[in-house]
């Protein structure tokens, strides 16, 4: 196994190909649940989850139902059923479990189903040609960077919610304002995967 390969896989979804920062795909949960690190954590923790669960099982069926039936123009409808189902098991995980963190994630929490980075992110591993591990470890890779996202822009939500600016920027405007600072800010990583083994 190519140690090399996956380490690079790792870097380039958490860091260089960020979801949310660089593909701005899932801002919906990024810019609702944001407010506060405790609904961030978790819906960063959830996110990641899913996507590593979606790919577990979104890969298998690819590869040996879906490609060995001839029947790859249906992955669309497939992966977003199964993401769907597993959503829904975390659901009603986190309802008789974890109450409060069901409460608090609240409507985003279903919105996972439709989440674009989550269904993006398996159809990036068939698209890619990578292996099971690979899959695995891009999904991993790209949960981490929605997570580090998610925390990163709640911190510093949660400082401008407590500062004083102008009337015209308070509110979303100022929310908008920061994710782009945030987001230009992960610009700054290209050229690293390139040179991380040099």
């Amino acid at each position: 196994m190519d140690y090399k390969l996956l380490v690079t896989i790792i870097i380039g979804a958490v860091l260089v190909n960020n979801y949310v920062l660089r593909q701005f795909l899932g801002v919906c949960p990024f810019l609702g649940v944001s407010k506060d690190q405790k609904g961030a954590v978790g819906m960063g923790a959830c996110v990641l989850f899913v996507m590593i669960l979606a790919t577990a099982v979104t890969w298998p069926i690819q590869m040996f139902v879906l490609n060995k039936n001839g029947l790859g123009y249906l992955q669309t409808i497939v992966f977003i059923l199964v993401i769907a189902t597993l959503v829904q098991i975390i659901e009603i995980v986190l309802k008789k479990y974890i109450q409060s963190l069901y409460k608090l994630l609240g409507i985003y929490l279903p919105l996972m189903t439709t989440n674009c980075a989550i269904f993006a992110v398996t159809i990036v591993n068939i698209k890619n040609e990578y292996s099971y591990i690979e899959s695995l470890v891009n999904a991993f890779g790209s949960g981490l960077g929605f997570f580090l996202g998610m925390v990163i822009f709640s911190g510093i939500r949660e400082y401008t919610e407590n500062t004083d600016p102008p009337a015209s920027f308070k509110g979303l405007p100022l929310t908008l304002i920061s994710a782009a600072i945030l987001s230009f800010s992960f610009f700054g990583f290209n050229g690293v995967i390139e040179n991380i083994f040099r």
